[in-house]
């Protein structure tokens, strides 16, 4: 039996006041975004993403999800071990 290791991170994020659902919105299109939520606290969003590389994840977060309109900052949090 073969498995496929995805590399997994939480990235947070913060957004312009009044941008949330907009953000939550475009971050629900990206291919590799498995869950996003909004929460409470220091950040406003948090976004579960999975990808086969570590590239891949690079790319994803620096080319499409700090791109998006109304995102102000990102802090990626990658897991580690078997998921």
């Amino acid at each position: 039996m073969y498995y496929i290791i995805m590399v997994t991170a939480y990235v947070l994020i913060n957004c312009d006041m009044g941008s949330e659902e907009f953000v939550i919105n475009d971050l629900k299109s990206i291919i590799g975004v498995k869950n996003v939520n909004g929460i409470f606290g220091a950040y406003d969003i948090i976004a579960e993403v999975q990808t086969p590389t570590v590239d891949d994840l690079r790319e994803t977060i620096t080319m499409k999800i700090r791109k998006i309109s109304g995102a102000r900052s990102t802090l990626t949090l990658m897991a580690m071990g078997d998921q």
